[in-house]
C-alpha cells in the first residue's frame, strides 16, 4: 500500500475518531450529531425486524439510550454504526421475544397485516398507480420477512435491504463469516419461498 493509500485511510475515519472523542468527553452535540448519522438506518432495520413502525422507534429510542450509557465498553474493533446495529439486533431479538410472550408475534396470514400500514411504515411514495403497486410489493416482502426466524430475518434485513458488508454483518451477529453466508442462503431460499406461495 502507498503512503497517500495509508493517508487516505486514515482520513476516512478521522470523521468517526473526532465523533469518537467528542461523545467520550460526553458532549452534547456529539451524540445528536451520532442520532442524526444513524437513527434513519437503525430505524429502517427494526421496522423490518419487528414489522411495527412504534415497536421500531421505540427500539431505536432504546438503542441509543444503552449506546449512551455504555459509550465506555466501545472497544473501537468496529465502527460506530456497526456498533449500534449490533446493540438494535439484540435489543429487536428481545424484543420480539417479549411480544410473542404477549401472544403479539407473526401472523401466518397476509391478510392479517395492514397493507397500508406496512406502505406507511416504508415510506411508499404517494401517487397514483405506481407509487400504489410499489407500496403493494413493499407490503409483501416486509410481511414475507415476517414470515422468516428473526436470525434469518435480520441477516436479510443487513446484506439485503441495508447494504451491509459481510465483515461488518460478522461483526454485528458475531457469527464466523462461513455461518452468515450459509443462514442467509437459507433465509433467502426460505423467503423465495414465501413470496412464490404469495403470488399463487
Amino acid at each position: 500500500m502507498s503512503a497517500s493509500e495509508v493517508l487516505g485511510s486514515q482520513d476516512v475515519e478521522t470523521p468517526e475518531r473526532l465523533l469518537l472523542a467528542r461523545l467520550r468527553r460526553g458532549e452534547p452535540e456529539a451524540f445528536e450529531a451520532l442520532v442524526r448519522e444513524n437513527q434513519d438506518r437503525l430505524y429502517d432495520f427494526c421496522v423490518r425486524m419487528l414489522a411495527d413502525p412504534e415497536e421500531a422507534n421505540d427500539v431505536v429510542q432504546e438503542v441509543f439510550v444503552s449506546a449512551h450509557q455504555h459509550l465506555a465498553r466501545f472497544r473501537e474493533d468496529s465502527k460506530l454504526s456497526t456498533w449500534l446495529f449490533r446493540i438494535g439486533k439484540n435489543h429487536c431479538l428481545n424484543r420480539l421475544k417479549y411480544l410473542k410472550r404477549r401472544g403479539r408475534g407473526r401472523s401466518d396470514e397476509y391478510g392479517e397485516q395492514s397493507e397500508g400500514a406496512l406502505a406507511r411504515a416504508l415510506g411508499s411514495p404517494p401517487g397514483p398507480d405506481e407509487a400504489l403497486e410499489a407500496a403493494r410489493e413493499q407490503a409483501r416482502v416486509q410481511w414475507a420477512i415476517t414470515q422468516l426466524e428473526p436470525d434469518a430475518r435480520m441477516l436479510v434485513a443487513l446484506r439485503d435491504i441495508e447494504g451491509l458488508s459481510y465483515e461488518e454483518i460478522v461483526d454485528i451477529t458475531e457469527l464466523p463469516l462461513g455461518t452468515v453466508k450459509s443462514r442467509l442462503h437459507r433465509a433467502r431460499e426460505k423467503l423465495a419461498e414465501v413470496l412464490g406461495r404469495l403470488e399463487e
